[in-house]
């Protein structure tokens, strides 16, 4: 089989990179991510052209029969951090965007292994990669709930309150406490105030969390804030 480049193959390389790219992005779009179905199509096939041009240009000019065609595929690995970087958004103490940020990386190289006709190779990563974003997903969720940190403040209107009833609310709830502050005002009103560091699961009522911590905890009060 030869194996000089014929625009055939060109064609069959980059709509198979624009399925590619056009997968997965529909995937991380699903989700409402900064990088979504466009940006991967598009990081996909440039990808593709970039290989394609590393391979053609040695087989164009005679000069450059001895040439690298892994040059410009190895600025495509270290340029496409720019645009990872871009997808990663900090939200108070929360990060945001890693795994789109890795699915951008992960798309270029898809691209580059179509471009070099690395089909196999090219289909089983993104295989791999669909049952990592869709199925792990799902048992990572459930698993390793995603939580928040945040400052609850709970407030008791005497000066030796029992904390316990209102630990075990969260306890309840499924929340992570990581540090237990406690104040105490010596003044005429006798008042104590908890102030916990906690993880909160995104999914957790609020609502639901304050009625019991007024009535199963006795909190008179209850405050939350972001963790800064």
């Amino acid at each position: 089989m030869s194996n000089q480049l014929t625009e055939m193959d060109m064609i069959i390389r980059l709509a198979l990179s624009f399925a590619a790219g056009a997968i997965i992005g529909f995937e991380r779009a699903s989700h409402r991510q900064v990088a979504g179905l466009r940006t991967h199509i598009l990081i996909s096939i440039g990808a593709t052209l970039l290989m394609l041009l590393s391979i053609w240009l040695p087989q164009q000019y005679s000069g450059m029969k001895g040439g690298d065609p892994g040059r410009i595929a190895a600025q495509v690995v270290s340029g496409i951090g720019f645009l990872g970087a871009g997808a990663i958004i900090r939200l108070g103490n929360n990060i945001r965007g890693l795994t789109t940020a890795a699915s951008l990386w992960l798309i270029a190289a898809v691209g580059l292994a179509l471009g070099a006709g690395m089909y196999i190779a090219a289909g089983i990563t993104e295989i791999i990669s669909l049952f990592t974003l869709l199925l792990l997903r799902i048992l990572e969720t459930r698993i390793f709930p995603s939580a928040r940190n945040k400052i609850l403040e709970l407030s008791y209107e005497n000066s030796n309150p029992s904390t316990r009833e209102a630990l075990k609310v969260l306890d309840t709830f499924g929340i992570r406490i990581e540090s237990i502050d406690i104040f105490q005002n010596s003044g005429k009103e006798k008042l104590t105030k908890l102030r916990l560091l906690v993880g909160l699961p995104t999914a957790t009522d609020i609502p639901q969390l304050a009625k019991a911590l007024r009535f199963e905890g006795k909190v008179s009060r209850i405050d939350m804030k972001e963790k800064f």
